[in-house]
């Protein structure tokens, strides 16, 4: 899926499919944001895995001292560039969230939201060790998905961006139980909290699990 995003969801075209979220996927959106900002105070140091075109970045840089949002799309990253390249404390990197260039225990906070622990296609293991390598002790990692109860506005969502040539035609023989499958390779799951609770064990980690909004499932981990 990382390769999707990159050759054909990237830059203005992922941008897009946000302009055209209906008004409660704008909700849950904004929910997302708003339960990550509980997490950061002032001077903290945060890191956004698949930051895209810098649209979650563009809230966290107003709360936390510094922000550091990667991507691996360069086309997304430039957007972001440009749409937030005069706040000094936004920092922007082409990089691979499974192969952190970045050093140990340095962000009070790393975010994965969006569904992005699905839309990266990754190893999940190596992406919580990752992940939690360059938290501080007692930092936070949070990671987001859909919730069950979400799945009609999802779908529509997704409908809609198929309707605009963002994603290929959806396959309804194929598109159900969380996963959104389109006819030229898109594919989206879920996380479920079973999942998050296994992944979060595999790396030995302990993980608060919970619902926002009726539409999204947070797990936030702690560093230790």
């Amino acid at each position: 899926m990382t390769g999707y995003y990159a050759d054909h969801l990237s830059a203005v075209r992922l941008q897009r499919c946000y302009e055209i979220a209906p008004p409660r996927v704008r909700q849950y959106l904004q929910a997302e944001i708003e339960r990550v900002l509980t997490e950061i105070h002032g001077g903290d140091s945060v890191l956004e895995l698949g930051c895209g075109y810098g649209r979650v970045l563009d809230r966290l840089t107003a709360k936390a001292g510094t922000v550091v949002g990667i991507d691996t799309s360069a086309a997304s990253v430039a957007l972001a560039h440009r749409r937030l390249g005069d706040r000094p404390n936004c920092h922007l990197l082409v990089m691979d969230a499974l192969a952190l260039g970045l050093k140990d225990r340095i962000f009070d906070v790393v975010v994965c939201i969006q569904n992005g622990v699905s839309a990266f296609g990754a190893d999940q293991t190596t992406l919580l060790r990752e992940s939690l390598r360059v938290t501080k002790p007692g930092g936070a990692v949070l990671l987001s998905s859909y919730s069950e109860s979400f799945w009609e506005d999802r779908l529509a969502w997704f409908e809609l961006q198929a309707q605009e040539g963002l994603i290929g035609a959806i396959d309804p023989s194929r598109t159900g139980a969380g996963a959104i499958v389109c006819r030229d390779g898109f594919r989206a799951t879920t996380v479920t909290r079973a999942e998050f609770s296994a992944w979060a064990s595999a790396v030995g980690a302990t993980a608060k699990i919970e619902e926002v909004d009726e539409s999204s499932i947070f797990c936030v981990l702690r560093a230790l």
